[in-house]
């Protein structure tokens, strides 16, 4: 009987040694970022990217698994937005530029849902997980009606008046330049959408806790109210661009 119980005490005192052994070394490897065959059910990260409608964006997601391969995310954005046909002009009285037949500056902001699905999950710390993202929400277009300086050619002394740009009358010969950006702020509208966005994002992080990825993808805004941006195109309801987004971020029990 002793011999039993004393076996039972060195087969506990055994298993406890080892289940503490085992877990710190899980400890230590979630530490260094390694994989311990666990799921990182939650994730939020940022981004910077570039877009074909001429500019730059921000981008905040939050992301939580649903099942093991696809996670349900929220995001917010914030880009500018331009005509492919904006050029900039030097003024004939001044070195203040402008762009000839700009009616309205765009800026842009997203919220949407989506899900992200892993298509290549990655097996080693120097392997690159491949997904596909698809996301839909709001947009709400802040557009700002460009003011000019304005001379007055017919009067000898050249005076010059600020004025919201009337394409009808303004044109390369009394246009002096582009008014500061204050001018036009009290005019602002906003101008509901509904967006829809699709790509593909390749995760090269070197940990299985943190995020480091390209993106890129399409998207799509479309509007009710047509939005006018150059004075010599037709106004359009859908907006297209294409965009390159670099990411990171990190990921949690």
């Amino acid at each position: 009987m002793y011999k039993i119980i004393r076996a039972f005490i060195l087969f506990l005192v055994f298993s406890v040694t080892a289940f503490a052994q085992d877990a710190n070394d899980n400890l230590t490897r979630i530490k260094n970022g390694e994989d311990v065959n666990l799921l990182y059910r939650n994730e939020q990260s940022f981004g910077i990217y570039v877009h074909s409608a001429g500019g730059i964006g921000v981008a905040y997601r939050r992301g939580k698994h649903v099942t093991g391969t696809r996670k349900k995310m929220f995001e917010i954005e914030m880009q500018n937005f331009r005509s492919p046909k904006e050029v900039k002009n030097l003024s004939s009285y001044t070195s203040n530029g402008y762009v000839y037949g700009k009616l309205n500056s765009v800026l842009v902001f997203r919220i949407g849902v989506g899900y992200q699905n892993i298509i290549y999950k990655k097996v080693e710390k120097k392997n690159i997980e491949v997904r596909f993202i698809a996301f839909t929400g709001i947009t709400a277009a802040l557009v700002k009606p460009i003011y000019l300086i304005v001379t007055d050619t017919s009067n000898y002394q050249g005076s010059t008046t600020v004025q919201r740009y009337n394409p009808a009358v303004d044109n390369q010969s009394n246009i002096y330049g582009k008014a500061p950006f204050s001018d036009g702020l009290d005019k602002m509208s906003l101008k509901p959408a509904a967006y829809l966005k699709m790509g593909f994002s390749f995760d090269y992080a070197d940990r299985y806790d943190a995020i480091k990825a390209w993106e890129g993808g399409i998207i799509m805004d479309a509007y009710p109210q047509a939005l006018e941006l150059m004075a010599f195109s037709p106004s359009r309801n859908l907006l297209f661009s294409i965009y390159l987004k670099m990411i990171w971020g990190q990921k949690w029990f």
